[in-house]
């Protein structure tokens, strides 16, 4: 024993001799579902792999972790994506993303802290103006993330484009992450094909930016227009963002200043993107109807406009207060659109069908989970809009969260709960309500409020019980972003809902080539029900790349290739929606086979669990190589998340 001693203490002194290894800074490529929270550990992935058709958006982020000693001086760079054409200039765009601290959380069991969110441009989309993105500093032990934005050209070949960003800082410090991109021959169109109205009050634009309650109209609608144009490029649309003093405007000055994004010939990214909704906001009288119908009419307009019934009724009007609405607008003002916040039920008990145009019901109580609402309400819409002229349109709320302060919905569980604009909910929250509208056979989206806290955005925007109720946007001023020129800056969940939208397209891309069917099931197998969202970046990705795959087959005139991954025979997930109303999808029917989707490794947070989260591709050339690498992608994401590549649609 006592000859076994002296080995012992020599291990021991050698183990108290060996130096402690700090853990330097690290850089990572990262799709566009992760959260990067400060917590957020540190991963090795050096390239990210994304798919898109042409003039689509598609997003990625590079994360970094500052290790034991942090980062200053952090600057970042993507000259180009180099491949059949050069992608760059205003087609590449990188911004820093600042944190939003929450002190109360949008549902229980979210954590409380720092969240990202508003994205400060380096050169930001409107103005074109050199922004303070850059430099910025990430402490010790902690992370941050770069979001990155590229737009696909609709003239760019399809084919593959590869890019590198560069990342340094203070003291030699330099990482790349490579972008590789695979472009399919597909165009997506530039003004959504489901068409929304987000609300935006003006008063509020005026206070951020100025300080002030009492704008001008000359001083707020070049404003107004731009935060118009951050919309279109996030294909939604801004209804209601007209000054409402004087009233009736001056025509002529209105269609100066509007009818550009109406017509299709605003300087926006996606060439010819216009409005798809305008709302009547002056008073509700007869002779102000008259006139506003007849000049929206006069140029071309009409279509799109409505004037809303009421809020919400009986909430935030009476029902006597709608019904005399409706009566006013039908008598005055023949064409013009009408829409109300309500349910069929509410419609029915009413009588109020007849006044309707478009009804717009809570997801809620759409496919809801209490009471009258319990389970899929589409068919209760199917008289309804048999009315030439009708449409059903669905909205989020802070229903989706419980609106009564200290209050949650019960259905918000881990890996479930409804769609959700709130900043600290997951990525997929906040793109799922597309998906929703699709399987409901809905035709247009409605939210309520824009910019509701825009004044305090960057430090607060706690309302309705939820983090994020009602803005979308922040104040980009020069004191906060630096540059000369007042412009609207995207949150994180702008993007989330531009990519709500383009999956959208691909949904309706799919049907309208011929395979209706599918598109249903991958989208019911994404969401068995509006109240069950997985929290599953990854799940959504691959199903996007399904949705891509099965239209290259669809167009090519190629024999399908099987969908990867599903079981034969499995049984329909969803429930196939009434008749289709006025612009609905084609072909609302049963779905096919199912598909188990990607689910989150057991014990671990689908927003930290470091698996790729979408598009990963092989590379090559043409149409076939495309259709395999998309193939491949949608097996690699479904079977294992195996590869170490962060991928973003």
């Amino acid at each position: 024993m006592p000859a076994i001693r002296p080995l012992r203490l020599a291990l021991l002194s050698l183990s108290v001799a060996l130096p402690a290894f700090a853990a330097g800074p690290s850089v990572w490529g990262e799709g566009l579902m992760v959260k990067v929270r400060p917590q957020t550990a540190a991963r090795s992935a050096t390239e990210v792999r994304l798919t898109a058709a042409r003039n689509e958006f598609v997003s990625f982020q590079v994360a970094l972790h500052g290790g034991d000693t942090g980062l200053q001086g952090v600057r970042a760079r993507l000259p180009a994506l180099e491949g059949p054409a050069t992608l760059t200039g205003r087609n590449v765009t990188l911004y820093r993303q600042a944190l939003v601290t929450t002190k109360k959380a949008s549902v229980a069991g979210e954590p409380v802290g720092r969240w990202p969110d508003g994205l400060v441009p380096d050169t930001d989309e409107v103005a074109g103006e050199q922004r303070k993105a850059f430099p910025f500093d990430v402490p010790a032990k902690e992370a941050r993330a770069i979001w990155v934005d590229v737009l696909v050209p609709e003239d760019a070949p399809p084919g593959e484009y590869t890019g590198t960003v560069t990342v340094e800082a203070d003291g030699g410090f330099q990482r790349q992450v490579t972008a590789r991109l695979t472009v399919v021959d597909a165009v997506l169109p530039s003004t959504s094909s489901l068409p929304s109205a987000f609300l935006l009050w003006p008063p509020h634009v005026c206070r951020a930016h100025t300080g002030r309650e009492d704008c001008t109209p000359q001083e707020l609608e070049p404003l107004l227009a731009r935060y118009q144009r951050m919309a279109l490029e996030h294909r939604f649309t801004l209804s209601s963002l007209f000054p409402r003093k004087p009233w009736p405007p001056v025509w002529s000055d209105f269609d100066a200043t509007w009818g550009p994004y109406l017509d299709g010939t605003a300087p926006t990214r996606l060439p010819g993107a216009r409005m798809t909704s305008l709302e009547y906001v002056g008073p509700l009288d007869a002779r102000n109807l008259a006139d506003f119908t007849a000049h929206m009419r006069q140029k071309g307009w009409l279509d799109r406009a409505y004037v809303q019934l009421g809020d919400e009724p009986p909430y935030g009007t009476s029902f006597a207060q709608v019904q005399a609405t409706g009566a006013l607008v039908r008598d005055a003002a023949p064409g013009l659109r009408t829409m109300l916040t309500t349910n069929s039920h509410e419609m029915a008990n009413h009588d109020l069908e007849g006044l309707v145009d478009a009804v717009v019901p809570l997801v809620n109580h759409l496919d809801g989970t209490e009471g009258v609402y319990r389970g899929n309400q589409r068919d209760t819409y199917t008289e309804f809009l048999e009315r030439p002229g009708t449409a059903l349109w669905a909205y989020q709320s802070c229903m989706s969260h419980g609106c009564a302060y200290g209050t949650n919905a019960p259905e918000n569980k881990p890996g479930a709960g409804w769609p959700s604009y709130m900043l600290d909910r997951s990525a997929a929250k906040a793109r799922a309500m597309e998906w929703v509208t699709f399987l409901e056979g809905a035709t247009g989206e409605l939210y309520y409020q824009s910019v509701g806290m825009l004044s305090t955005a960057w430090a607060d925007q706690y309302r309705f019980n939820g983090n994020g109720d009602g803005t979308l946007f922040y104040p980009g001023t020069p004191a906060e972003i630096g540059g000369a020129t007042d412009v609207p800056v995207a949150s994180l969940r702008l993007k989330l809902i531009r990519q709500g939208m383009q999956d959208y397209e691909w949904l309706k891309a799919v049907s309208d080539a011929g395979d209706p069917g599918f598109a249903r099931k991958v989208a019911r197998e994404l969401i068995p029900a509006a109240s069950r969202v997985p929290d599953d970046g990854a799940a959504f990705d691959a199903a996007r790349l399904r949705l891509i795959q099965r239209h290259q087959e669809l167009t090519a005139g190629e024999a399908p290739v099987p969908d990867a991954g599903t079981p034969p025979g499995s049984p329909d997930a969803g429930t196939p929606p009434g008749p289709p109303g006025p612009g609905t999808p084609p072909g609302g029917g049963a779905e096919g086979p199912a598909q188990e989707a990607p689910t989150a490794r057991p014990g671990v947070d689908p927003e930290d669990a470091g698996a790729p989260t979408g598009g990963c591709t092989t590379g090559g050339g043409g149409a076939a190589a495309v259709a395999g690498s998309l193939l491949f992608a949608a097996w690699a994401l479904k079977g294992a998340r195996r590869k170490r590549c962060a991928s973003a649609p």
